[in-house]
């Protein structure tokens, strides 16, 4: 056996293991034994609902060893055949009997939702891409094309630099705007932007939104692996959003200039879906408009605005400096638009 089936076989392993020995434990599935996080909507700090399981991988995925085996690329290789796999299962009429456990599980409201019948979804696939019935989500301001607001119901950070951004959150020795987009223009019209990292789990919903009004002024899909985006995973050295896929439009508005979001897949994510009609360079979008959506799987989107374009609420920003995740949903107030003499043009 060569190194490379060596280490394949161990990851696996790994995983089989952890599986095996956490089921005859019979620990919680859905305790908080994730990040903390503040919930906007009650004030209650807490930690997010995660399966053990997933908690002690991270921490074994994602260590110094771990981060040097990545260098032979055998560990993103290994994770993204697994999610190739996991979202081919999900696709089948089989999966429909999750559903039900699922919901149970992490306490989803269903009256949210339509349909909110869980019958109605004929694979776990169909459940996950589920849409809000209408007024679920209210838009904050929704005429006031000078506030942004949350593009996803998830966990966010913000920050008023992408320095302060890798200094407290993203630890990944290559992040950049350049490198996330892939482009050197794109990236120095974005040089040491304001950043909000939206972070979804796959109990979330998985459509997202766009965070202002504005006209699309350009659209790129890239390439990439599928890591996970858990805080754990995104403070190790290892390169997570600027090596998973994605897809990004860069939207014109009249109050915060350009603006980016970037749609980024993770684990068990198959596609990263931009909405065909807002692919097209000068299609209108109104804050609120759903963007696209995320197949199985956490996901993470980064919103990222001209330096100086945009005044985070309070209570994000100093949060975010404790390194406290906010959950929020989507439409609620992300922040307002600096005079306009403030932004980079």
């Amino acid at each position: 056996m060569g190194v490379s089936d060596f280490l394949r076989s161990l990851f696996h392993f790994v995983d089989s293991f952890l599986n095996f020995l956490l089921a005859r434990c019979h620990l919680s599935a859905n305790g908080e034994y994730g990040w903390k996080s503040l919930d906007r909507k009650t004030g209650k700090l807490m930690r997010e609902q995660q399966p053990l399981t997933k908690k002690l991988k991270l921490i074994l995925l994602f260590n110094p060893l771990t981060e040097w085996i990545d260098t032979t690329h055998l560990m993103r290789l290994w994770i993204h055949n697994k999610s190739i796999r996991k979202g081919e299962e999900e696709g089948t009429p089989a999966s429909h009997s999750q559903i039900k456990t699922f919901v149970d599980t992490y306490g989803i409201n269903m009256d949210d939702f339509e349909p909110s019948d869980i019958e109605k979804y004929k694979t776990f696939e169909d459940f996950f891409v589920r849409a809000h019935r209408p007024g679920a989500r209210p838009i904050h301001d929704p005429d006031d094309p000078a506030s942004a607001v949350v593009v996803a119901d998830s966990r966010v950070v913000t920050y008023d630099s992408v320095t302060e951004t890798k200094k407290l959150w993203i630890k990944g020795t290559d992040f950049t705007i350049t490198n996330l987009v892939m482009d050197t223009q794109l990236g120095a019209h974005f040089a040491d932007a304001a950043v909000a990292s939206f972070r979804l789990s796959p109990q979330d919903y998985h459509r997202y939104h766009s965070p202002v009004t504005g006209t699309v002024k350009a659209f790129r899909s890239v390439p990439g692996d599928y890591y996970q985006v858990d805080p754990i995973a995104l403070q190790s050295a290892v390169n997570i959003l600027t090596s998973n896929a994605r897809s990004y439009l860069v939207i014109e508005t009249e109050h915060f200039g350009d603006v980016l979001f970037v749609a980024i897949g993770a684990t068990n994510v198959g596609t990263v879906r931009i909405h065909e009609k807002l692919q097209q360079p000068g299609s209108k979008v109104k804050k609120g408009d759903e963007i696209g959506y995320f197949q199985f799987g956490g996901s993470s989107i980064i919103v990222a605005f001209q330096k100086g374009a945009i005044k985070f609420d309070q209570d994000l920003l100093d949060l975010s400096k404790q390194k406290i995740q906010v959950s929020v949903e989507v439409g609620m107030s992300l922040g307002k638009a600096n005079p306009l003499k403030k932004k980079v043009t």
